[in-house]
């Protein structure tokens, strides 16, 4: 089980705490979590990355182990500590304006 951080207004959206826990098949990938967490809570499809593309919504950021993981790519394996639930993989939405 993959520990997912939701942001506020995610975890208000699929009816959770911010905490959530996923269940990934195969390698712990920013993409097999992401298809687990949309297959759990469908009301987050299309909220965290773009549906027909893929690709992470502009303003929203990945983050694990004090790592900033919004440019890997997506089937990149990530860091063991989350894959094994020792670190959970947090989802932020990023701040804008001036």
């Amino acid at each position: 089980m993959i520990e997912v951080v939701l942001p506020y207004h995610l975890s208000t959206l699929a009816g959770t705490g911010r905490h959530v826990e996923v269940d990934v098949a195969g390698p712990a990938t920013q993409r097999a979590v992401l298809d687990a967490l949309e297959a759990a809570y469908p009301t987050l499809r299309g909220t965290v990355r773009d549906p027909a593309t893929g690709r992470r919504r502009a303003f929203i950021r990945f983050f694990a182990c004090e790592e900033d993981l919004s440019h890997d790519g997506p089937d990149d394996p990530l860091p063991e500590p989350v894959a094994d639930g020792r670190e959970p993989f947090c989802v932020v939405g990023a701040m804008a304006g001036g």
